[in-house]
């Protein structure tokens, strides 16, 4: 992993993988579990404030803002595939910057992913 990985701060949503958080806290990174039940408004403002990346599922997040949200990892990986979103997202994080993370959406997928700026509109 990049030098600049440990400032990386991840906010996991209900809705990740529950295996991920254990992966990326072996991985030393500063990742925080969503807390059950949280509205998108709630996980965007948290996102904001502790300058975290959302980690999710849920494509309404692509719809938001810099002045919302920190920034979004978009999983595009199937649940079920744990090797595959270990794998992806171990490449991902070795090879950005903390700095290209922010106001972006990634969009994370089996072997890649793309980075947007956030509120584009993403299919």
């Amino acid at each position: 992993m990049s030098s600049s990985t440990p400032s990386l701060k991840l906010l996991l949503d209900e809705n990740v993988r529950a295996d991920l958080f254990a992966f990326l806290s072996l991985e030393r990174l500063d990742v925080k579990k969503s807390p059950k039940g949280a509205t998108d408004k709630f996980l965007a403002s948290l996102s904001l404030k502790e300058h975290r990346i959302l980690v999710t599922n849920d494509s309404d997040f692509c719809a938001y803002k810099k002045s919302q949200i920190h920034s979004v990892v978009w999983l595009r990986i199937p649940q079920y595939d744990a090797a595959s979103l270990f794998s992806s997202f171990s490449k991902l994080i070795s090879s950005i910057s903390e700095k290209q993370f922010r106001s972006k959406i990634i969009v994370l997928r089996p072997g890649g992913w793309k980075i947007f700026p956030l509120g584009t509109v993403i299919e």
